[in-house]
């Protein structure tokens, strides 16, 4: 139970940081530039597998950015995120004439593959199991994920026998990878990137067959050259402040058993 309750408090913490962010967020440079490299990995990815998905899920999906940049690839996303802020802000990203209108934004906490908030099989009664996916994504999501073996037993059970899932996020390449958010940043960070090895453990031990966890690209970030260098706003507020780095990003990727 204790630590059931300090997961909520993490997802909470985290889901309050973003719904405020959320009217922003897509005014980022780095948060655009980081989901079309995302998106690129994700591509070439499975250019190279010689694979389309046709049925996406998208677990964190912010904003969309990364969803409006796949769904014209595929027949339908299925774009969740539990900050209800992030959600809006896409639902009125899509009722713009010129935005995909095969994104299906929905404000969910996705813990259970049968998730009655999630599309079912039967469209016409929407009752009976729910829909499994060709391919699950997320981007700069599982560093803030407090039960990562939790989510990643969701993914898999919301994959169909043989999907695949591919998710992007920043390396923990040793203690400078601390520096990847800003100390006023911190609400809702579980871990500063993806330790390769002990990913790759974990989604084995999940379930998932033929894991690979590579470097993909990198790219640079103004970082604090100490603690709180930036203030509350998080961000530089001149040009003394900060130092740019490279950040090494990874995809993971594993595969359902068929």
């Amino acid at each position: 139970m204790a630590s059931a309750v300090a997961n909520l408090r993490a997802v909470n913490a985290g889901n309050s940081r973003f719904n405020k962010e959320a009217l922003s967020w897509d005014s980022r440079p780095f948060v655009n530039e980081a989901s079309q490299a995302a998106a690129k990995a994700i591509t070439a990815k499975l250019k190279s597998l010689d694979w389309q998905p046709k049925q996406v899920l998208e677990i964190g999906c912010g904003t969309g950015i990364l969803s409006f940049l796949i769904a014209p690839h595929v027949d339908r996303v299925v774009a969740v995120d539990a900050a209800e802020g992030m959600i809006d802000v896409l639902k009125q990203k899509i009722e713009k004439a010129v935005a995909p209108k095969n994104i299906l934004p929905l404000a969910v906490l996705l813990e259970d593959p049968e998730d009655p908030q999630l599309p079912s099989t039967n469209a016409a009664t929407k009752d009976g199991a729910r829909q499994k996916f060709d391919l699950i994504t997320s981007h700069l999501v599982l560093h803030h994920i407090p039960d990562l073996r939790g989510v990643l037993k969701t993914m898999l059970g919301c994959l169909a026998p043989g999907g695949r899932v591919m998710l992007t996020d920043f390396q923990d390449y040793g203690p400078e990878a601390k520096r990847f958010h800003a100390l006023s940043k911190l609400d809702g960070v579980e871990r500063h990137g993806i330790n390769v090895e002990q990913m790759s453990s974990l989604m084995s031990d999940v379930g998932f067959s033929n894991v690979s966890i590579l470097p993909e690209w990198s790219m640079p970030k103004m970082v604090e050259k100490f603690d709180g260098e930036f203030g509350a706003e998080g961000k530089p507020a001149n040009d003394s402040q900060g130092e740019r780095v490279a950040v090494p990003f990874v995809l993971c990727y594993g595969e359902k058993p068929r």
